[in-house]
């Protein structure tokens, strides 16, 4: 008798497949299992306290100032305000240090290699100096040793009459929008649209004639052509504050206080040492054939290191540079240590003592920063595909 070879085997535990979607939907009872089990002794343990609980708390009045804030702030604003300018200085110091971090880490990366002895190990001992000394340490370095003993406004250090830096922070001009702003915003829009269909044509004409265009130059020109015509049309875009000293002070511009002056030099210092490491580890990842290729097109070291070296050694540069940046993002909780305003020292520190909702408060700061790195490891995931080696 012939075996019915399409016959269904039916339910055995001997079928990988079985077993792997049985682990599955176990481990997922467990774990839900496990939340409704915390989440409903927390409850309980609150009602028998007399703890009240729920968001409620974030609609009352705050009543303390704050010491710097990207949008007006009262004392009479609700906790649910001081939540959002929290959010905006993390992710102010944030953006500022994984930028700065960004381009002076590929500086030392590079610096590192390079065939001068001084320059070389001068980039080497800054690596192994900042990257072994701990965030916090050089936080406070920069704050209480660097900036706190800096002069005060009026025998503050000047630049150029714009840019002011004394104990009380770096005041520089602030841009305040004009009726041709949003116009601009337009222009400047038109102008990416612009360069990207231009690279896309030259990129295309390239391949099919294999004649070269200018695309810097050409895209350098759109975006200073496009953004003046629409300026010349519809008037100055911007509006420039300059600080002035007005007794004890400055007046006006913007001013980068100590905390985050001293925070976003150290994060920036310290991440870059490491980004450095992965820079220095990816260019040498990249075979020295494709040197000596380039170098016998007639290829200078500048070209060479640009257009050969760099784009093949950011496949893996890109994997530990995302582990950093989230680093940097995660270290700027640190912050408390010198009282600038980000998540931790203003909602999960002055929020939750004056409030008392210290789960509220602690699940709200964690979601954030679960938030923020996702956000990050997306973007930088979603970077590394568009890079990465299509194989044929």
């Amino acid at each position: 008798m012939q075996k019915n070879i399409g016959a269904p085997q039916g339910f055995s535990l001997s079928d990988p497949r079985v077993r792997a979607w049985l682990f599955q939907i176990l481990t997922v009872v467990g774990v839900v299992a496990l939340g409704w089990f915390l989440f409903h002794n927390t409850q309980t343990n609150l009602q028998h306290r007399g703890i009240t609980s729920g968001f409620d708390f974030l609609e009352r009045s705050a009543g303390f100032g704050i010491a710097q804030h990207l949008i007006s702030y009262t004392e009479a604003d609700s906790y649910a305000r001081v939540f959002v300018i929290g959010l905006l200085n993390t992710l102010l110091v944030s953006i500022i240090g994984i930028v700065l971090a960004t381009i002076l880490g590929f500086i030392i990366g590079i610096a590192r290699l390079s065939p001068n002895w001084m320059i070389s190990k001068l980039a080497t001992v800054y690596i192994e100096v900042f990257r072994n000394i701990p965030p916090l340490l050089q936080i406070l370095f920069w704050y209480f040793a660097v900036l706190l003993p800096l002069p005060g406004p009026r025998a503050s250090i000047n630049v150029g009459d714009s840019f002011f830096l004394s104990n009380r922070g770096l005041n520089m001009p602030a841009a305040e929008g004009t009726g041709a702003f949003w116009p601009f915003v337009v222009g400047l829009v038109l102008t990416v649209v612009a360069i990207v269909l231009m690279t896309r044509w030259a990129n295309k004409r390239f391949e099919a004639t294999g004649v070269p265009f200018h695309k810097f130059w050409a895209g350098l020109g759109l975006a200073i052509v496009i953004p003046t015509l629409f300026a010349l049309i519809f008037g100055s875009p911007l509006h420039w504050s300059f600080p002035e000293l007005k007794g004890f002070n400055f007046v006006g511009g913007w001013v980068m206080i100590p905390e985050l002056l001293a925070l976003t030099i150290a994060l920036t210092v310290y991440t870059a040492a490491f980004i450095a490491e992965n820079v220095r580890s990816g260019i040498n990842s990249v075979s020295h054939g494709q040197t000596e290729a380039a170098r016998s097109l007639g290829l200078r070291p500048g070209p060479t290191l640009r257009k050969v070296i760099i784009p093949q050694a950011m496949r893996v540069i890109i994997p530990p540079l995302t582990s950093q940046y989230l680093n940097l993002a995660k270290n700027s909780s640190l912050a408390a240590g010198i009282g600038y305003p980000d998540m931790v020292s203003l909602f999960a520190g002055t929020v939750l003592n004056q409030t008392g909702q210290a789960i509220e408060v602690i699940a709200i700061t964690m979601s954030v920063y679960l938030a923020i790195s996702i956000s990050i490891s997306l973007l930088m995931n979603w970077y590394n595909k568009r890079i990465a080696l299509i194989e044929r």
